[in-house]
């Protein structure tokens, strides 16, 4: 994910024939990009993990606990990086091949792709209402458009709050661009709009570290005595109060709790995140490509049987599937695949707009 950059000042002394200095490329931090790579080998990790729950107390309180936190994680991240989305018109058009360009080509790939591997030959291709991982492309652009008003707004993180409060109990709102998710995860968009370095900075400090490590373990024991005791679900953030069973006051307590609890979860998986360049740091520019993508091995996985043998469910077959999982989604996220998806992941469709055509040089996707 770049970061705006200065172009280093050319002039140089007067009388002086100075060639002029190349204009740097755009520099990227090393430590976000190193927090979407792992926060997207725990999404990938995630859904392998999702048939092995029968049965498994443990596997399902990890995955509860890495649903508390990872995309969150990834939310507030694109939140960070959409601070500077103002309506333009080149940001606008960077927003339409970014992301609905490729919510269109992947809506529709899932739908055709989903209708082999799940047995459905009559799934409708319908744009409205988004199909497994897409649902993340339509929020985002509705997110990102809404920038400006946030960015605006005296109060911007309560707001936000209240709006997803509001969702919880309005259970109405329908399948529709999968509005109920994305008006319960905007808090942690709009959390993202308004932090700045040193908010980062602040707790990437050993201190936090350390104290990282108790939350954790007191999180995934609370995560353990909860599996027969309640439900999971409030996390996913797909369903009002009322669709899950339960009064709708509890709507609006949970989701004040659940935003608790999921922030400091982020704040401390972001205190683990090293800020230096490793070996997988500029895989965290194709994060999106391995999003994507690993939908499809994911929904296949199935359909060829990799969960038949019984073996599979022991523990070494958990961490063989977690495993598989990571590496599968590192690969998806590597220069090559980049290049063979380029196409529907980052178009150019300058021929498309008018006015400027210029390629423009800094992406906006989280």
């Amino acid at each position: 994910m770049p970061q705006p950059l200065t172009p280093a000042a050319t002039s140089a002394p007067p009388g002086k024939d100075t060639a002029p200095r190349p204009v740097p490329v755009a520099q990227r931090d090393a430590f976000f990009d190193n927090a979407k790579y792992l926060a997207i080998v725990l999404v990938a990790i995630g859904h392998a993990w999702e048939p092995l729950r029968d049965g498994s107390r443990a596997v399902t309180a990890a995955y509860t606990l890495v649903y508390a936190f990872h995309m969150p994680a990834f939310i507030v991240i694109a939140g960070y990086f959409s601070r500077s989305f103002d309506g333009s018109p080149q940001r606008l058009r960077r927003l339409v091949t970014g992301v609905a360009v490729p919510y269109v080509v992947f809506e529709t790939a899932y739908t055709f792709y989903t209708r082999w591997t799940d047995g459905v030959p009559d799934r409708p291709v319908s744009l409205l209402e988004p199909l497994y991982l897409t649902w993340f492309l339509a929020a985002l652009f509705i997110w990102r458009l809404t920038t400006p008003v946030w960015r605006s707004v005296r109060w911007p993180l309560p707001v936000a709050l209240g709006v997803a409060m509001l969702a919880t109990v309005t259970p109405s709102i329908g399948e529709d661009l999968d509005l109920q998710r994305t008006l319960q995860f905007l808090p942690y968009f709009v959390l993202g709009l308004c932090l700045r370095p040193e908010h980062f900075r602040l707790i990437r400090r050993w201190k936090v570290r350390i104290a990282a490590v108790p939350v954790f373990a007191v999180a995934l024991g609370l995560a353990y005595w909860a599996v027969p005791r309640m439900s999971g679900a409030w996390f996913y953030h797909r369903d009002s109060a009322q669709e899950l069973g339960a009064p709708a006051w509890y709507g609006p307590v949970m989701t004040l709790v659940v935003f608790a609890c999921s922030t400091l979860l982020v704040a401390c998986f972001l205190s683990w995140v090293p800020g230096r360049r490793m070996w997988f740091t500029a895989l965290g520019a194709g994060t999106l490509y391995g999003y994507l993508l690993h939908g499809f091995v994911a929904q296949g996985s199935k359909y060829w049987g990799w969960y038949d043998p019984s073996w599979v469910y022991e523990p070494v077959g958990e961490v063989v599937v977690t495993a598989v999982a990571a590496v599968i989604v590192t690969v998806l996220c590597t220069p090559p695949v980049q290049r063979v998806f380029r196409f529907a992941m980052e178009p150019d469709m300058r021929w498309a707009f008018r006015g400027d055509r210029s390629r423009e040089g800094l992406a906006l996707r989280a």
